[in-house]
């Protein structure tokens, strides 16, 4: 009996041991099953993230929306030049590429500035910069442009409204026109409705007008 019953408990024992290994391992799989496309979807992130840090797929370089693009060679419309009245001095010149006679004005100005005239002053400073102070706060004539729009599309708002009254909308009910409101009028007045504070207190039946 003691042989049996010993017997008996090893094989449930080895029963719980098989469905636990058959649970682990299904655990596994499904590990497994849901980290091949997590790994893979994190692969081709890496991936494309390199390819846009190497400039990959003829992309320069990477700027934000109003900044300046930062890459090893920058092309020639795109500097670092930025100036308003808030930041009158620029990282980089307005001028970066220059001809021959700009170029020999530039090597001009290394030398003593009592040599240069003023137009040669000017053309150095509009190599420099891009306007002058005066220039910044002119004013514009901006709002012109804006009123005229505004008031184009108050005449356009004006015309389709009439068009709808006279071509979409329905016509008046009856009720609302000025002979039906007249009968209307008269109507209470013949049957004296609130005499007392009301429209028929201030009709003259006598004299068939309204009290002054």
């Amino acid at each position: 009996m003691t042989g049996s019953s010993r017997t008996g408990k090893e094989g449930e024992d080895e029963g719980r041991r098989a469905n636990l290994q058959d649970t682990l391992d299904s655990i596994q799989e499904t590990r497994v099953a849901l980290w091949l496309p997590l790994s893979r979807t994190m692969s081709f992130r890496a991936a494309w993230s390199l390819v846009l840090r190497k400039g990959g797929l003829g992309i320069r370089g990477i700027h934000s929306p109003g900044g300046t693009a930062h890459g090893k060679e920058k092309m020639p419309p795109y500097t670092n030049y930025h100036a308003q009245r808030s930041y009158p001095m620029p990282d980089e010149p307005f001028r970066t590429e220059l001809n021959a006679e700009q170029q020999a004005l530039k090597e001009k100005e290394k030398g003593s500035w009592t040599q240069l005239s003023h137009a040669e002053k000017v053309a150095l400073y509009r190599l420099q910069f891009h306007e002058t102070f005066t220039e910044m706060n002119r004013r514009s004539n901006e709002w012109k442009t804006v009123m005229g729009c505004v008031f184009f599309f108050f005449g356009f708002t004006g015309l389709l409204i009439w068009w709808q009254r006279v071509y979409v909308f329905p016509k008046k009910p009856i009720t609302l026109m000025d002979e039906w409101k007249a009968q209307q009028l008269q109507r209470i007045l013949d049957m004296k409705g609130n005499p007392v504070q009301g429209l028929a207190s201030r009709w003259d039946y006598e004299r068939k007008e309204w009290k002054k």
